[in-house]
């Protein structure tokens, strides 16, 4: 068995290259066509609670976050989040997520966005959102949208356009 020497880090420019190379091995040039990616084009991501996996000093995981609306909610989109192929099953991805979820609430960040499998998500605190309540610049199933919500907001209340912060 492999060791590890993981550490959590917040994301800088220094690490893009490696985000890049990581979220082309996971997802390929199909990522560029996703609505996600039409939200994530409008504005930049939030490096203040975005986040990498460094092992021995290489970068080997990425989640970032994206400030958006859902509807008049504040909030962020996750994503993407990959993790190199030699580092997958470790629970790098979940730990990422936790560490983000939790720098999104403590930038008073009322929702967590993302399109995602709801198994997987669901024990990270995600619920699914009303289908087709919720609207993105492009196709997507309403049944991968989940929401991680804090304070008073709830899941199934979310309704409006999904949009970048900086489109107001």
């Amino acid at each position: 068995m492999p060791c590890h020497d993981l550490v959590f880090l917040a994301e800088d420019p220094s690490y893009d290259a490696a985000i890049d190379l990581i979220n082309q091995e996971a997802f390929g040039p199909g990522r560029f066509v996703r609505a996600a990616e039409r939200v994530r084009e409008q504005g930049p991501h939030d490096r203040g609670i975005s986040f990498v996996a460094a092992d021995k000093g290489e970068i080997i995981a990425s989640v970032r976050m994206t400030p958006v609306f859902a509807g008049h909610v504040a909030g962020h989109l996750l994503g993407p989040l990959a993790v190199r192929p030699s580092h997958k099953n470790l629970g790098i991805g979940r730990e990422l997520v936790r560490i983000a979820l939790a720098a999104a609430q403590n930038s008073a960040s009322q929702v967590t966005l993302l399109i995602g499998d709801p198994p997987y998500y669901g024990p990270l605190g995600f619920a699914p959102t009303t289908p087709g309540a919720l609207e993105m610049p492009g196709p997507f199933d309403p049944r991968r949208l989940l929401a991680a919500c804090f304070g008073d907001v709830e899941a199934a209340v979310l309704k409006g356009e999904i949009r970048h912060r900086d489109r107001g």
